[in-house]
């Protein structure tokens, strides 16, 4: 995790006159002076982004802590922060949960380099850059004497981090629509409905939906009547998957999403050694066919069923379909 520091002073003509420290941990000898770049620090933590103002020099400045409010949100008390008056100096105090980027206008931008993904395998991983500002309010008059403060501040975090371990942004994953077809055209005319929206085939069976970041659904599997001659009726699975606000699922994430890495398991375990890669980023099963990509906000491909080997005592072979999904923005080709 790194931090960005930058502070700006936004200069005017002041009269020169002796501060009042007001009974804060404040040295005259010492803050008695405009505010300075090393009077910021950032604290890039696992749950939280942490701001330490040195608040002297903001008093010496002629504001006071309600003055201060991080991206221009003055009128709302919970982007404001709070005076530690038990330390030498006194700090101002900001507290951003990387739960609730949103709540005081953070920016969270999104960039993509190569590195290595959780499972070692060289990919396009994207970093998530946590940015914004703590600033002071123009005053409602032509000209002011004194100066305008403002402290910018940035913090890095693996984008599968953020993801894995906070509830950033309260995204959750929403199978709109799953469907199947005896070839690989998702347009295939001929095509039976597993579900779409809340209605449901009566032996498909969804256990998670719209919930969470997870989504989890199970079908009985079936032949197609037209391959009635053939030894094997393929059935191609299709699945127009999104991402949704948790607290309301029909506003959607204004980014693509990118399927990096599908495969599949005999058990339902993401973990299972035995697995078979249906594909990873460019290499794919001659089988399985990628229709979109990382060009909106729906992925889609399919693959022909087959069974685990290991399954050939049982009257069914189970497959679990396991997919490492990513977000990347609209502007980043490749995605």
């Amino acid at each position: 995790m790194r931090a960005l520091i930058f502070f700006c002073l936004l200069t005017s003509k002041t009269c020169s006159t002796l501060a009042q420290f007001n009974g804060y941990n404040c040295d005259g000898n010492f803050h008695s002076r405009f505010p300075a770049e090393r009077d910021v620090s950032v604290y890039c933590g696992v749950q939280t982004i942490t701001l330490k103002i040195n608040f002297c020099p903001v008093l010496y400045s002629g504001y006071t802590d309600a003055d201060l409010a991080l991206n221009g949100r003055h009128s709302d008390a919970h982007c404001r922060g709070f005076i530690n008056n038990n330390t030498f100096p006194t700090a101002l105090l900001f507290s951003i949960s990387l739960n609730t980027l949103e709540a005081c206008d953070n920016s969270l931008v999104v960039t993509t380099a190569y590195g290595s993904n959780a499972y070692g395998n060289t990919s396009l991983v994207q970093i998530g850059n946590i940015s914004g500002y703590i600033d002071t309010p123009d005053p409602p008059t032509i000209i002011s004497y004194l100066p305008g403060l403002l402290y910018k501040f940035s913090c890095s975090y693996p984008l599968e981090y953020l993801v894995n371990n906070t509830q950033l942004a309260s995204w959750n994953i929403l199978m709109d629509y799953c469907y199947t077809t005896p070839s690989g055209d998702p347009n295939d005319q001929l095509r039976y409905d597993l579900f779409f929206g809340c209605n449901k085939d009566p032996q498909t069976t969804v256990f998670e939906n719209g919930r969470s970041q997870t989504g989890r659904f199970a079908f009985e599997v079936f032949r197609f009547v037209k391959h009635r001659h053939q030894k094997m009726s393929t059935v191609f699975l299709h699945c127009v998957t999104k991402l949704c606000r948790a607290d309301d699922c029909t506003l959607l994430m204004p980014m693509n999403i990118l399927m990096d890495y599908c495969y599949t398991t005999p058990s339902g375990d993401p973990n299972d050694q035995l697995r078979y890669d249906l594909f990873f980023g460019c290499n794919k099963d001659p089988q399985t066919t990628v229709f979109e990509n990382g060009r909106s906000q729906t992925g889609r491909f399919a693959f022909e069923v087959f069974r685990f080997v290991k399954h050939r005592h049982q009257k069914m072979s189970t497959v679990f379909l396991h997919c490492v999904t990513k977000l990347c923005r609209p502007t980043t080709a490749p995605c």
